[in-house]
């Protein structure tokens, strides 16, 4: 039998020789990957990008230009007219400020999207907590990019992926910590996987979660004052029996609630989320999705993005998303299992 590989369902391996493969469900197509990056780079560009996103070796800064460029071409033709560095701040959410693709000189404008802006960013960090590391006042923050998870687009946005860091290097968000939980991580099991075999260089971690969450009507919603004023359960009471919901855990998807998740796995599709499972969970009116496993990095910013939207499609099939609370004592809560 032949080995067979798919990479990002554009490409299909078969004992070692590429074909092209139809992309019946418009995987990736929102995503600036790595087919995406060999069309469009030139071939040393490519190689430089692609040695800093696999080995984590320094990107040149004379790199950022070219691939800024291609970034910006490729986005304003998916639509785009703004980007964003996106981060993760310690408000248990992502955040973007979002600045069009063009400059003002001497009354006139053109596009610009320099490499400069693409590696490195100063958003007013005032406003976001800090752990107590520092004043109110003290507004610097710089986020970076973070090439090792590709940038995407969101409606008219084109969306970087970055660390989000103090002035004087303190992390503000909690891509930092990951990133430098992953490198300890590598540079531990390198040094076990060199006893049996010395070519070793890397060690990838990988994470698959599973997202739990429960849809309530928007009616029901906004007849709880908890629900409406904190986005969990404050008051409630055991459900009727309990956790004994054979009926419902793995029971037949509601139509309202399947063409809720058929929305969603489209949108992830694009957005190259490899979702794959979706059921009923055990208490009432709770579901779950999950998708194949990724690399660590990568798959916690797909499940930052996930509940991003499913908080917006809830909305178009008058559901609300509740995605990690108990609503009753007694019944099980949503979480993410690894």
């Amino acid at each position: 039998m032949p080995w067979i590989k798919i990479i990002y369902n554009t490409e299909i391996i078969i004992n070692g020789k590429g074909k092209a493969m139809p992309n019946n469900f418009d995987f990736g197509s929102m995503v600036f990957n790595e087919a995406v990056m060999r069309e469009r780079l030139a071939e040393d560009t490519y190689a430089a990008l692609k040695d800093t996103i696999k080995r984590g070796a320094p990107l040149a800064r004379h790199i950022a230009t070219p691939v800024a460029a291609a970034m910006k071409e490729w986005a304003i033709e998916k639509g785009a007219t703004h980007f964003t560095h996106w981060f993760q701040p310690l408000t248990g959410g992502t955040a973007e400020k979002h600045d069009a693709f063009i400059e003002f000189d001497k009354g006139a404008v053109i596009e610009e999207f320099s490499g400069k802006i693409l590696i490195q960013q100063e958003p007013d960090a005032s406003s976001f907590p800090s752990g107590g590391i520092r004043n109110t006042f003290e507004a610097r923050g710089y986020s970076a990019w973070d090439p090792s998870s590709p940038a995407f687009v969101v409606g008219d946005t084109l969306c970087i992926p970055t660390v989000f860091i103090s002035y004087t290097g303190e992390a503000l968000d909690y891509k930092t910590p990951l990133l430098k939980a992953i490198s300890a991580l590598n540079e531990a099991a390198v040094k076990v996987c060199r006893f049996f075999d010395e070519n070793v260089t890397k060690v990838f971690s990988y994470l698959g979660w599973e997202q739990e969450y429960f849809l309530v009507d928007e009616a029901l919603y906004a007849a709880r004052p908890d629900l409406v004023l904190t986005g969990r359960t404050l008051m409630g009471h055991d459900s009727a029996k309990n956790q004994q919901l054979e009926d419902h855990y793995f029971g037949s998807i509601p139509t309202r609630v399947i063409s809720f998740m058929s929305d969603l796995e489209r949108e992830c599709l694009k957005l190259g989320i490899p979702v794959k499972t979706r059921h009923n969970e055990v208490a009432p009116n709770q579901f779950e999705v999950a998708p194949i496993f990724e690399e660590t990095n990568l798959a916690n910013d797909h499940n930052l993005l996930i509940m991003a939207l499913m908080r917006k499609l809830a909305r178009n099939h008058g559901f609300r998303v509740l995605l990690h609370e108990k609503p009753f004592k007694g019944v099980n809560g949503s979480g993410k299992h690894n």
